[in-house]
């Protein structure tokens, strides 16, 4: 018998639905451009589900569409572009300044506060 190559092949344990996760906030918030967003996937919703290879990626937003957001995702040296429902997107937490860019937040922490 031949393998399959399906899209969603050997991710029995990677997408399998875990307790208590998501909820309803996460698909309701609106995210702003230049925004830092992890990609969970949320195994039960088929619709607007990015690649396994980029789950638990952080990425930018990069553009905000009717139901889907348009995310940059440094992969090795390259810049990959993912298109994800809002199922499968989380903001991430533990970020000071989520609208900066990574220009933006190297520039604040390598600035020296005055002295008064």
């Amino acid at each position: 018998m031949g393998r399959s190559k399906g899209y969603r092949r050997r991710t029995r344990s990677l997408l399998k639905k875990r307790y208590n996760v998501g909820g309803l906030s996460r698909i309701l918030r609106d995210y702003s451009v230049g925004e830092k967003v992890v990609i969970k996937i949320d195994s039960t919703q088929v619709k607007g589900m990015p690649h396994r290879r980029f789950n638990g990626l952080v990425g930018v937003v990069m553009e905000v569409t009717g139901r889907a957001l348009i995310i940059d995702v440094p992969v090795g040296d390259k810049m990959k572009t993912v298109i994800s429902r809002k199922d499968h997107i989380a903001p991430l937490k533990g970020a000071e300044n989520p609208t900066a860019t990574p220009e933006e937040s190297k520039d604040q922490a390598t600035a020296t506060p005055e002295e008064s």
